[in-house]
């Protein structure tokens, strides 16, 4: 991880935003016999996954004490969608993780399209290794580190998956053509869905097979049996081994997105339309599919990689049509600035606590008088607003003095 102060001067170009998938330090020169391509960051992807991390930082907070303190029904709503589903379902915050997640394989198309026209094959898996490392050391350290002795260390969580999905996401790219990809894509969530539902396990000298209950499938089963550390769940992660399979799956749906946005002879307004539809397509496969493998977060199921695929693709083609096709990005530049230091940020969150960090100025007897004047909740809200704020001023003093933590 480097430490860079050589952002652009113009925000709009947003060429050098740092992403899990996209960051990339000053290009070397090219090689006298390859031409670089030109550019094609686009804004609305760094603004969408701003978006998406906004809601981490503390949007989640915001919308529960919105529902606390307000206890009308649009409020209670809000809160209730900030919240993850207890199982099978989905609520909005269901789709943070797979749409950044998603994300990530949008941006890869751009950044190792470009670095393997001027570099290379074997440049891009250096790059893509080294990233993986990086971003699954970070992982370990984001859940504890080795504060604890074994087997007491947490392995495999939020950033780990990230790192792993990259890691296999880009090495399909760098070596498939597309068609291929939505072979491989394919297989990867039928071939989850066949583990799933036909091989047998033993629980507690029972045999069982087709099972999606909380502890009681493949999935949980095998957490239980062969992952090291620390399980989050205590005999199982929603990070776990073998649903890590489809969520590779969910960042190849983000790559064939991106192989959209990136393709030059499509106009603009076409493209929108193809995602969206592709978006809506998948958010009604998925719930078809429910009705036999359940939509389920913790599990990753091959439903839940459709559902949540297609809400983000709607999401991004929306993004695309505002920013990019109307040409309306003012209002995308507090989006921006999360959007440059996302894993920054993500981990200063962890370390620090943007609402610990609020409780100094608005906790107390602040909190206290809040409460009593303005009804149960107020005191919270001004908590996740002042934490809110932390996080938006500081990642506004990170892009305005040009600092930008690469992975």
């Amino acid at each position: 991880m480097e430490l860079r102060r050589d952002y652009p001067p113009k925000p709009a170009t947003m060429r050098n935003i740092m992403s899990v998938a996209v960051a990339e330090p000053a290009p070397l020169p090219p090689k006298p016999a390859v031409a670089a391509p030109p550019s094609q960051r686009l804004v609305s992807v760094d603004a969408l996954r701003g978006f998406d991390m906004l809601w981490i930082l503390g949007g989640d907070m915001f919308m529960t004490a919105l529902g606390k303190w307000s206890h009308k029904p649009l409020a209670l709503g809000l809160a209730y969608q900030l919240e993850h589903s207890a199982w099978a379902g989905f609520r909005f915050y269901d789709l943070i993780f797979p749409m950044f997640v998603f994300i990530v394989g949008v941006s890869m198309v751009f950044s190792l399209t470009k670095l393997i026209q001027t570099e290379g094959k074997a440049a891009a898996h250096k790059r893509i290794i080294r990233r993986s490392i990086i971003l699954f050391a970070l992982g370990i350290l984001y859940s504890g580190g080795f504060s604890q002795e074994w087997p007491h260390i947490r392995l495999l969580g939020v950033l780990n998956r990230i790192a792993l999905c990259y890691l296999f996401t880009a090495l399909i790219f760098c070596h498939f053509k597309p068609r291929a990809m939505i072979a491989i894509c394919a297989g990867l969530l039928l071939g989850y869905w066949a583990l799933m539902s036909f091989v047998p396990f033993t629980v507690d000298g029972t045999q069982m097979r087709g099972v999606f209950e909380p502890g009681l499938n493949l999935a949980n089963h095998i957490d239980f049996k062969y992952l090291p550390g620390r399980l989050y769940d205590g005999t199982w992660d929603p990070e776990g081994l073998l649903s890590t399979l489809p969520a590779i799956g969910t960042c190849l749906l983000g790559v064939f997105a991106g192989l959209l946005l990136q393709n030059r002879t499509l106009p603009e307004q076409k493209k929108v339309l193809y995602i969206f539809d592709a978006g809506v397509t998948a958010v009604i496969a998925g719930w078809l599919w429910d009705r036999q493998f359940p939509v389920i977060k913790k599990i990753w199921t091959s439903s839940y990689v459709l559902v949540a695929g297609g809400y983000s693709a709607m999401l991004l083609a929306a993004f695309h049509q505002i920013v990019e096709v109307w040409g309306w990005r003012k209002w995308t530049a507090i989006f921006v600035w999360i959007g440059a230091n996302p894993i920054t940020l993500y981990m200063l969150d962890n370390i620090v606590g943007f609402d610990r960090f609020a409780k100094r100025f608005v906790g107390g007897d602040i909190r206290r008088v809040l409460e009593s004047s303005f009804g149960p909740g107020t005191g919270d809200l001004a908590i996740a607003i002042v934490g809110i704020l932390i996080a938006i001023v500081l990642a506004w003093f990170l892009y305005r003095r040009k600092i930008f933590l690469r992975v």
